[in-house]
C-alpha cells in the first residue's frame, strides 16, 4: 500500500552568505559606474571607484572577522566561557574554544541506532488464504469454501530481540492468525521461522522464538525504566514502516497514560497507559522499539492517529516486563 511519490520538482531556494552578496553587490556597482558612452572605459573614475569598493570591503570584512574572533575568544554564543559541558557526557571542542553540543547529541543519537538496529528485526505473516467460489454456471449447491495451496504473505511488522537467545517481542496484532512466521534478521541470508511462545490480545503483545542457524548469540535490547523518562526527552524508533527496513526516526516523549480505542476485526480494542510521542511512526512500525537516549527500551510502537500528524502510540515498558512472565511461560494466548 505504498503512496506513489509527486514526481514534481519544487522551485529551489538558493541561500547565500552576506559577506558573498554584499562583494557581488560592490562589484555590480563598479562595473555598472566603470563604463560610459559607447562602453568605452573611463579609466580615471574606474581607479578611484575600484579602490574605494575594495577599501570597503576589505575594512568590512575585517570588522566582521574581528567581531567574530571576539565573539569565540569570549564566547559569547556558547554559554559559560570556561567551555565545560553541563550535560554530563563529552563535547567536541573547536580549535577557539566553543563547546559544540549540538554535535554531541548528533553523535549520539547516531551511535544508539548503530548499537540498537541489529537487534531489531522484520516480521513476516504468512496465511493461507481462504475465498469463496459458486457453483457451475452462477448455480446451485451454493458456494464453497476454497483455500490456497501455500501461505502468502499477509501483512508484516517490527520486532526485537531482547533476550540473546533469540527471543522476540513485537505486538499481537503483527503475528494474528499467522500459519507461518519469517523473521529477518541482519547479517543472515535467509529469513527465520518463528515459533510463538505467548501472545496476549488485550495487551497486544507476543512473545516469538527463533534459533541459531550458526548458534550464535543474538543482539540484544534492555528494556529501561519508563518511569524514569519525562516529558520533552529524546526517543528514537527503529522499524520497517511499507517494507523500508532499519527506518529511524526521532522525536519527544508528547505525553504519558493516553488511552485510545481501536476498531479491529474483533470489535473495539481499548488501550490504556500508551505513550505518546511525535517521532514519525507508520505502518510497518508496529512492534518496533522506542529506545531512550541510552539506546534502552521504553516502549513499543503499537499505533498511530491516521488523521493527525506526529501522533504516534507504544506501550510502554513497564507494562511489557510485567506481561513478560506470563508470556514466557505459556504457549497459548494470554489475556
Amino acid at each position: 500500500m505504498n503512496e506513489m511519490n509527486d514526481e514534481r520538482r519544487e522551485p529551489m531556494t538558493v541561500y547565500e552568505t552576506p559577506l558573498v552578496a554584499s562583494y557581488e553587490k560592490e562589484m555590480s556597482a563598479f562595473r555598472s559606474q566603470s563604463s560610459r558612452g559607447n562602453g568605452i572605459p573611463n579609466k580615471r573614475r574606474s581607479g578611484v571607484s575600484f579602490s574605494a569598493y575594495l577599501a570597503s570591503f576589505l575594512v568590512g570584512a575585517m570588522l566582521v572577522g574581528g567581531f567574530g574572533y571576539a565573539a569565540d575568544r569570549s564566547n559569547l554564543f556558547g554559554g559559560d566561557s570556561s567551555g565545560s559541558d553541563t550535560s554530563g557526557g563529552s563535547s567536541t571542542q573547536t580549535a577557539s574554544g566553543i563547546t559544540a553540543a549540538s554535535l554531541k547529541s548528533k553523535g549520539d543519537i547516531a551511535n544508539v541506532f548503530e548499537s540498537a538496529s541489529p537487534a531489531v528485526v522484520k516480521i513476516e505473516n504468512y496465511a493461507v488464504q481462504t475465498y469463496s467460489s459458486r457453483g457451475l454456471f452462477g448455480g446451485r449447491g451454493g458456494s464453497q469454501q476454497r483455500s490456497t495451496s501455500e501461505p502468502m504473505l499477509a501483512g508484516s511488522g517490527t520486532g526485537f530481540f531482547y533476550s540473546t537467545d533469540g527471543y522476540i517481542l513485537t505486538n499481537e496484532h503483527v503475528i494474528a492468525d499467522a500459519d507461518e512466521l519469517k523473521v529477518t534478521v541482519q547479517g543472515y541470508d535467509e529469513p527465520l521461522t518463528a515459533k510463538v511462545v505467548g501472545a496476549s490480545y488485550e495487551l497486544d503483545l507476543a512473545v516469538l522464538k527463533v534459533e541459531s542457524p550458526d548458534e550464535q548469540a543474538f543482539p540484544a535490547l534492555k528494556l529501561g525504566d519508563v518511569d524514569q523518562t519525562s516529558i520533552g526527552d529524546w526517543v528514537i524508533a527503529i522499524g520497517n514502516p511499507y517494507g523500508l527496513d532499519h527506518t529511524m526516526t526521532l522525536g519527544v516523549l508528547s505525553a504519558k497514560g493516553r488511552e485510545i480505542t481501536i476498531a479491529d476485526e474483533q470489535g473495539p480494542h481499548k488501550y490504556v497507559n500508551l505513550l505518546q510521542t511525535d517521532a514519525s511512526i507508520n505502518s510497518g512500525n508496529s512492534g518496533g522499539p522506542l529506545l531512550n537516549e541510552q539506546g534502552e527500551v521504553v516502549g513499543m510502537n503499537t499505533a498511530v492517529n491516521a488523521e493527525a500528524q506526529g501522533i504516534g502510540f507504544a506501550i510502554p515498558s513497564s507494562v511489557i516486563k510485567e506481561a513478560l512472565g506470563k508470556l514466557m511461560n505459556t504457549s497459548s494466548v494470554v489475556s
